[in-house]
């Protein structure tokens, strides 16, 4: 299931960038696209920083959810068969 954590429909919108230009040159002579490649690791940046932030908020409800299951086990626990 793909999540879009960004409006993909948003303009484009220039921008300066410092790059190493060794990097530089060897993206070239691969033909990397620059702001494709860019934008693809802004978005694994992004989704990485929003599962931190997801679980340190969370990070309660985790815990006491947890402690629950290894009090009292899950609903299932009678039922495996493996």
């Amino acid at each position: 299931m793909q999540v879009n954590i960004y409006d993909p429909n948003a303009p484009k919108k220039p921008s300066n960038l410092s790059v190493n230009s060794d990097l530089l040159r060897q993206a070239k002579a691969y033909k990397i696209n620059l702001s494709k490649a860019l934008e693809q690791r802004l978005t694994e940046l992004l989704l990485e920083e929003k599962r931190r932030e997801w679980k340190e908020e969370n990070r309660e409800a985790i815990e006491g959810f947890n402690r629950r299951i290894e009090a009292n086990g899950v609903f299932s626990e009678g039922l495996r068969n493996f």
